[in-house]
């Protein structure tokens, strides 16, 4: 995906769209463009919770974060002016602040901390119930209705994964998993306000600008947490760090914004039941992460919600 073909591809964000919700059915072309270009979103976003890991052996979780937002941001800047994008309109920083608050800035923030006493396989199972939170985001900012379908499988994807969550976890929630909760919430909003967002602008610029916007924060931020935290290079640890920037913070939200923009947040949303069942196999290759017996169970529980939200249509 280029930044020329996204700047001047314009179709609409079926957030509240009932032609929009219907082309996600899977019937059409866009329907299927979408799909594709929201679950490239979903397998990026899948390594980040790896790559974060492989970061923070040679960051600290305060530098990671601010390193990652300065390097997302300075790429947004440059693909912003490669394409001579129009500075946004005064009403829509409202809701850039909002993306950036939850996606460039609160998400990152929260899971590293969580990640610091979690393994990346069971954070990945907790933040596995973000589909579920950004359709009812997407429901209360929007006005859309997912029909009765959607939420029966929206909510059992959710159940499969909390119910292995606590399986795993022994039944009790850590400080981790209170990190994880939390960046649930703002993430889901910064995914819903970033979609509406969508409808005006190509979702590529949405978090072009929402990076630029944190730029001025995360640099004198930066500089005090890698003056206060230890830094040991290791190969590991900047090829973290360029992944969860570059792959994670921008290329990997510009296909998922796009995704959006062809099928709607709230089905969107459902494809990231996949994730935390990728990420588990990245713990696995990448960490070498024990795979929990419950995961191929949970598996298929999981794809079988997929494939009933992706049919359900709304009213």
């Amino acid at each position: 995906m280029t930044v020329q073909s996204s700047a001047t591809d314009r179709s609409p964000i079926a957030v509240g769209d009932s032609r929009g919700d219907r082309a996600a059915g899977g019937n059409g072309h866009a329907g299927r463009t979408g799909t594709l270009l929201a679950g490239l979103g979903v397998v990026s976003f899948s390594l980040t919770f790896p790559a974060t890991a492989w970061g923070l052996e040679g960051f600290g979780p305060w530098s990671l974060v601010s390193v990652r937002c300065v390097l997302a941001a300075l790429l947004a800047g440059g693909a912003l002016l490669a394409a001579r994008a129009p500075v946004p309109e005064r009403r829509h920083w409202a809701g850039l602040a909002v993306v950036a608050a939850g996606v460039v800035l609160g998400f990152p923030l929260l899971t590293t901390l969580a990640l610091q006493t979690s393994t990346t396989s069971h954070a990945a199972v907790v933040v596995g119930l973000l589909p579920l939170t950004t359709a009812a985001f997407s429901a209360l900012r929007t006005g859309s209705r997912p029909s009765r379908s959607f939420w029966a499988a929206a909510v059992a994807g959710a159940a499969v994964v909390i119910a292995f969550t606590v399986q795993q976890s022994g039944g009790a929630l850590s400080t981790g998993d209170m990190y994880l909760f939390a960046a649930l919430l703002i993430c889901a909003a910064g995914y819903t306000e970033g979609g509406r967002l969508a409808r005006e602008m190509p979702g590529w610029r949405v978090i072009g600008w929402a990076l630029v916007l944190c730029l001025p924060l995360a640099v004198p931020a930066g500089a005090v947490a890698l003056a206060i935290e230890p830094v040991h290079l290791t190969g590991h640890s900047i090829a973290g760090v360029l992944w969860v920037a570059a792959g994670s913070q921008f290329l990997g939200l510009v296909v998922w914004y796009r995704g959006m923009a062809e099928i709607g947040v709230a089905r969107a949303s459902q494809l990231q039941l996949a994730q935390p069942l990728l990420t588990l196999v990245w713990s696995v290759l990448l960490l070498g992460e024990h795979l929990p017996v419950a995961a191929p169970v949970a598996a298929v529980a999981v794809l079988v919600c997929i494939a009933v939200t992706q049919r359900s249509r709304t009213r």
